[in-house]
């Protein structure tokens, strides 16, 4: 008797659940996410892979030609790279899909821009 009461009780109500794929909300403030990258800023110091605590970004050559790889795999977004840049070249964005069917999938990469060459 007390459960055809609850029932009852409850069809009037909406449901709490979302039907993800398709409703989703908003992410909360100060999620921290996927990273961005901004390369004009970025001087290639490595302070960011060496503050690391997870060895989750490479730096793939030196200064202002470095270029970088984040294995999200490893990361534990943590914000230690994006509070030691001294250039505020990192950001964690509030992208949290990052499922993936392989490894692959799931390292950033970022390069340079080709520098343009003024043609005079």
């Amino acid at each position: 008797m007390a459960m055809q009461r609850e029932l009852l009780r409850n069809l009037r109500k909406k449901p709490i659940t979302l039907r993800y794929p398709f409703e989703r909300v908003a992410p909360p403030e100060g999620l921290r996410g996927k990273h961005s990258w901004d390369m004009e800023k970025c001087i290639g110091c490595g302070i960011c892979v060496r503050d690391c605590p997870s060895f989750a970004i490479e730096m793939i050559g030196k200064g202002l030609t470095a270029e970088f790889k984040v294995y999200l795999d490893r990361c534990t977004f943590c914000a230690q790279c994006q509070e030691s840049c001294p250039k505020e070249a990192i950001k964690l964005t509030t992208e949290y899909e990052l499922a993936a069917y392989n490894h692959d999938q799931l390292i950033q990469e970022w390069k340079r821009p080709p520098k343009s060459e003024s043609t005079t």
